[in-house]
């Protein structure tokens, strides 16, 4: 364990005056420990120059392993907890922000190895990230959306279902624009919610724009929080957002937006989950993916 962590210290401080410092240890026995690996493994692993320490390409391949491997020892203590608890298992579980509670926290809550209930640690962030996370074992697996610019190198997905788009605003304001028909020109005069650039989200109200002939709204607030955004869209008549429609029926129920009666001609990208097709797969991995198969296929499945 101790030589893993050596090697992830050099990676990221390049130095190994730095790394024994860090290490609280002497840079002799730094460089001894690391020609100790090197001769183990018969090739170099870092290339020394000026600008300091890099991987090299067998480097970077070591690497990889031995931050899986850190991790993995990592959850095994969690793992080892929970069971002690009374738990079967604990799961590490990356979901972008548009992916429903609801609908999640059923799919946890059915998740029962041996008929005892699982704990988990949720981790939000932006798919890219979070799918690097899954290669390097930080994540047992991912929730998210497959566009086509996502990475699946050494990823499998399964498509769980297709989320469609509703406008939201405050009740007052939804009522008014619910009694005429859509018209792009009206709404872009508007106060526009919108996720942080890059989400597919956002990309798709901009093309939506562009296509009516109008330049894509600036937005007043960016936000990847559906809580921040229901709680801006209840207090001013003059915000919209679109959101995919489980996440828009939980702000109507949680944070009294409401969802104008419009409908559109496209989809989101599909929900999916990711999962490593690489190294080993536990049951309780393939019993949650189980779970949430069965939310959205017996009667939980949001409206589309």
């Amino acid at each position: 364990m101790r030589h893993l962590m050596l090697l992830l210290q050099i990676e990221q401080h390049g130095s190994l005056t730095r790394v024994a410092e860090h290490m609280a240890t002497s840079q002799p026995a730094v460089t001894n420990a690391l020609a100790e690996l090197e001769s183990m493994f018969d090739v170099p692993l870092f290339d020394r120059s000026v600008r300091g320490m890099t991987p090299t390409p067998m480097g970077a391949v070591v690497l990889a392993r031995a931050r899986g491997l850190v991790h993995d020892l990592g959850h095994l203590v969690q793992e080892m907890e929970a069971v002690a608890a009374g738990h079967a298992a604990h799961l590490h579980i990356g979901v972008i922000p548009f992916v429903s509670g609801q609908m999640l926290s059923a799919a946890i809550g059915r998740t029962l190895p041996q008929g005892r209930r699982i704990t988990a640690t949720i981790h939000e962030g932006q798919g890219p990230a979070l799918l690097r996370q899954l290669r390097d074992h930080t994540l047992d697996v991912v929730v998210g959306w497959a566009t086509p610019s996502v990475d699946l190198s050494n990823i499998g997905f399964e498509v769980l279902y297709h989320q469609q788009p509703r406008l939201i605003a405050s009740r007052r304001l939804a009522a008014r624009l619910g009694r005429s028909r859509l018209e792009w020109n009206r709404l872009a005069d508007l106060d526009w919610i919108l996720g942080t650039p890059g989400s597919p989200i956002r990309e798709q109200v901009a093309d939506i724009f562009l296509r009516a002939g109008l330049a894509p709204p600036p937005p007043s607030v960016q936000s990847d929080s559906s809580k921040l955004i229901g709680e801006m869209i209840v207090a001013s008549d003059r915000a919209v957002s679109i959101l995919p429609a489980d996440i828009a029926d939980e702000l109507v129920r949680i944070a009294g937006a409401a969802i104008v009666p419009y409908s559109f001609d496209w989809t989101l990208p599909p929900i999916s989950l990711f999962t490593r097709s690489d190294g080993l797969r536990r049951n309780v991995d393939a019993q949650f993916a189980a779970a949430l198969r069965e939310v959205y296929t017996k009667g939980a499945r949001p409206p589309m």
